[in-house]
C-alpha cells in the first residue's frame, strides 16, 4: 500500500515494511506484498503476519525497545512461497508515520543480483577487449588480403592460384567474424513494435532453414502491449537463442515460444512494475554443466566449429534494452527467459 512518506521505497527490490511503536505495519512496498501479501490497510501487526516466535518479530521489537539498528543474516521466515532464507536490516526512524523500518532481502535474490553484476562487469570487460583486439586484427588482415590478390595476378600457374584463393577466403571469413564482434556497439534504433511480430519472423526463418523434423510452437499472451525497442536487435537475439537450441537438438525436436507479462520485476537492481517475459524452451539434451558459468562469454561454444558469438550478442542486445537473460537447463528441457521492462525508455527519458 502506497504511503506519501515512504513513496521513494516503492521501487526498491528489497521488501520494506514500516512499523509503528505498537508493532502495526503502516507501509509495505510492492516487493513486500509480493513476498508476504501484507495489507497495511487491514491494520495487520508483525505478529499477525509472521507469528509471535518469528526472529523477524523479535529483531523488530528489540530495535524498537533499545532504539538500535539490527542486521541479521540467514533468517528463516515464511511467505507466500513458503519457507525462505533472508537477510534483515532493522532501522529505527524519526517519523510520525512509523517507528522502525524493516528491509528484508531473499538470499537467492541477493545471489541473483551479485551474479548479474558479475556477469555485467565481465561482459563489459570482454567487449572492450574484443573491440580493441578486433580493430588491431582488421588492419593486417586487409594487407594480407590485398597481397594475396596481387600475388594471384603474378602467378603463371592457375593451379597455384587455388592457394591464394584459400588465403582470400579465410581472410574474408575472419573479417566477417570481426564485424560480428564489433556489431554490438551500435546503439539501439528505437521504434514501437509488437513482440509477436518479432517472434513470428524468427519462427518463419528457422522453419525455412530446418523444414523437416522441427516443430516450433507458440504460446502467446496477445494482450501484451507494444514496447519501444530495436526490432532488428530483438529478432537477432531471439534468433540466436533459437538457432542454438535447434543445433543442440541436431535439427530434430520441439521449440516453444512463450510470452507473458511479469509484474514487479527487478532487473539490473532497478524495479519495474511491468516487464515482458519471453521464454524460449526446447526438449534438447541440455547445456553442459561446464559451460553454464561462461555461457554468455564471447568465443565460448559447446559445439564443434561454433564461434561462441550468438549468445554473447543476444545478451549484449538485451542488456542494451535494460533487460536480462536467464536460463534453466537439464536433460530434456532448456528454457531461456528474456525479461524486457515495458517502460524502460520512458523512465530514462530516451526517445527513438
Amino acid at each position: 500500500m502506497s504511503h506519501p512518506t515512504f513513496a521513494g521505497l516503492d521501487y526498491l527490490d528489497a521488501a520494506v515494511l514500516a512499523v509503528d511503536q505498537d508493532g502495526y505495519i503502516r507501509y509495505a512496498n510492492p516487493a513486500a506484498n509480493s513476498l508476504f501479501n501484507v495489507k497495511p490497510h487491514e491494520q495487520q501487526s508483525l505478529i499477525h503476519c509472521f507469528g509471535e516466535n518469528s526472529p523477524l518479530v523479535f529483531a523488530a521489537q528489540t530495535a524498537l525497545e533499545k532504539r538500535i539498528s539490527i542486521t541479521e543474516h540467514e533468517l528463516v521466515v515464511f511467505g507466500i512461497e513458503g519457507e525462505m532464507y533472508v537477510t534483515l536490516d532493522v532501522t529505527p526512524i524519526e517519523s510520525t508515520a512509523a517507528a522502525v523500518l524493516l528491509e528484508i532481502r531473499r538470499i537467492d535474490q541477493q545471489r541473483r543480483i551479485i551474479n548479474e553484476e558479475r556477469l555485467q562487469a565481465q561482459q563489459q570487460a570482454n567487449r572492450e577487449l574484443i573491440r580493441n583486439l578486433a580493430h588491431e586484427i582488421k588492419n593486417p588482415l586487409g594487407g594480407i588480403r590485398g597481397a594475396a590478390q596481387l600475388l594471384a595476378h603474378e602467378l603463371p600457374d592457375p593451379q597455384l592460384k587455388e592457394y591464394t584463393d584459400v588465403i582470400v577466403d579465410e581472410v574474408s571469413r575472419l573479417q566477417s567474424l570481426l564485424d560480428r564482434l564489433l556489431t554490438p556497439h551500435r546503439l539501439p534504433q528505437l521504434k514501437e513494435l509488437n513482440i509477436h511480430e518479432v517472434l513470428e519472423r524468427v519462427r518463419s526463418l528457422v522453419l525455412a532453414e530446418t523444414p523437416n523434423g522441427l516443430a516450433v510452437k507458440r504460446d502467446y499472451d496477445t494482450s501484451i502491449p507494444t514496447l519501444i525497442a530495436d526490432k532488428e536487435q530483438l529478432i537477432q537475439s531471439v534468433l540466436n537463442i533459437v538457432r542454438n537450441a535447434i543445433q543442440a537438438m541436431s535439427n530434430i525436436g520441439e521449440v516453444i515460444l512463450r510470452t507473458r507479462i511479469a509484474r514487479q520485476v527487478t532487473l539490473n537492481r532497478q524495479r519495474y512494475p511491468l516487464a515482458l517475459r519471453i521464454d524460449i524452451s526446447d526438449n534438447g539434451p541440455g547445456i553442459p554443466e561446464h559451460l553454464k558459468e561462461t555461457l554468455f562469454y564471447p568465443l565460448v561454444s559447446g559445439r564443434p566449429g561454433g564461434t561462441g558469438i550468438g549468445l554473447h550478442l543476444a545478451h549484449t542486445y538485451i542488456a542494451q534494452h535494460h533487460g536480462v537473460i536467464e536460463f534453466e537447463s537439464r536433460a530434456g528441457h532448456t528454457t531461456f527467459s528474456l525479461f524486457l521492462p515495458l517502460n524502460a525508455w520512458q523512465d530514462t527519458g530516451s526517445t527513438s
